[in-house]
């Protein structure tokens, strides 16, 4: 278990997605990923497996009109195998922009990346722009 390069994996996958680089983000997740967005969205639920996640990305894009950013805050970890981030999740939408914080708690196994559950600030607000 090497600590450190779990938190710079989850910096480097903020990068990866921050820049659009599917292949890259995808090479850090294991084959049978899962991707769990809470909620009652069109993005909810469990998203398994690297072809169902970059859907889930492709649908994030596409719902927010290429405008979703988001920026990492803080990596922090366990000790052990999970690590949870912060990031500022941002978006426009019918005219209005949107910013609110979220996390995620991200699970390795054997240095890839196993699960991704995410954690918002204002679920219902994430409802209402991904719906």
């Amino acid at each position: 278990m090497d600590v450190e390069q779990n938190l710079e994996t989850v910096r480097r996958a903020y990068a990866a997605f921050g820049s659009g680089d599917m292949e890259t983000l995808l090479g850090m997740y294991d084959d049978d990923a899962v991707h769990v967005v809470p909620g009652s969205s069109k993005v909810s639920g469990a998203h398994k497996g690297k072809d169902n996640i970059l859907a889930l990305y492709g649908q994030l894009f596409e719902l927010s009109g290429g405008t979703m950013r988001v920026e990492l805050e803080h990596a922090l970890s366990d000790g052990d195998d999970r690590v949870v981030s912060i990031h500022t999740a941002s978006l426009e939408k019918d005219g209005e922009s949107y910013a609110q914080k979220e996390a995620l708690l991200i699970t390795f196994v054997d240095g890839k990346i196993v699960e991704l559950q995410d954690f918002f600030e204002d679920i219902a607000l994430n409802d209402r722009l991904f719906s």
